[in-house]
């Protein structure tokens, strides 16, 4: 294909930060692909190469924060040319890409979910993405239908299911003044706690335990936007360390 606009549309969530959701390039050194990477929306765009390769016309934008939510997200890219309209959750950002040609022309495959294994190496090193996505809207064509109705030819598709499964996980919501109080395990020489957590607070205390025999205790918080982590042994001369990251 070689079109001088184009507009994708789609939503997707899941709980992975990264993951490529489509990718699609040709022998004129054109690609545009669209990926999660640390939980931000990234969307790298060349439309083509001279035969000197003079030219640079790779053009990245990346957009949004925490999209790794298991919420609805929305995706709107609509190019005209070098003009691009980038929309995430109804957040419009607007860009022109680099070099001077206007046409993208991708001569093999555009994959959504992933990209296939070409020998690059930056086909190895980005992962398949994670999750669900509904709505995908390709110039009009209707992705998400042609392949529940396998309409795609030549298509390859791989371990998908039509429905949307739901994470296992069970979130707990503190307000200002509750907490959760579980027993430790006496005589246990390891201390080792995992957990996933949300906020918009800046500050706050995510976990305190006491070491047995008055021993000490452990502390973690977040401190400014930053979490803390403050172990205090009462038997050591330096009996305080803490870490912040």
């Amino acid at each position: 294909m070689k079109t001088l606009k184009d507009v994708i549309s789609l939503k997707f969530k899941t709980s992975e930060s990264e993951g490529v959701i489509f990718h699609g390039e040709g022998q004129q050194g054109d690609y545009i692909t669209l990926e999660l990477k640390k939980a931000k929306l990234v969307l790298n765009l060349n439309l083509g190469i001279n035969q000197l390769g003079s030219i640079f016309g790779h053009t990245s934008v990346t957009t949004g924060s925490l999209l790794d939510d298991h919420h609805w997200h929305s995706i709107i890219i609509e190019r005209h040319g070098r003009n691009i309209n980038l929309t995430l959750d109804r957040h419009m950002q607007h860009f022109r890409t680099n070099g001077e040609f206007d046409y993208l022309d991708l001569d093999y495959e555009i994959t959504f979910g992933g990209m296939p294994f070409s020998g690059k190496p930056s086909s190895n090193s980005r992962k398949n993405f994670k999750g669900c996505m509904e709505s995908i809207n390709y110039n009009g064509n209707n992705i998400t239908d042609l392949a529940r109705r396998k309409k795609l030819e030549p298509s390859n598709v791989g371990n998908l299911s039509f429905s949307c499964v739901e994470p296992h996980t069970v979130p707990v919501f503190f307000n200002a003044t509750s907490y959760l109080e579980v027993p430790g395990r006496p005589s246990q020489d390891v201390f080792s706690v995992s957990f996933l957590f949300r906020t918009w607070n800046p500050n706050g205390l995510l976990l305190f335990s006491h070491v047995s025999d008055d021993l000490g205790n452990v502390e973690i918080d977040i401190n400014e936007g930053k979490v803390s982590v403050h172990i205090n042994v009462s038997q050591v001369k330096k009996n305080r360390i803490d870490i912040s990251s």
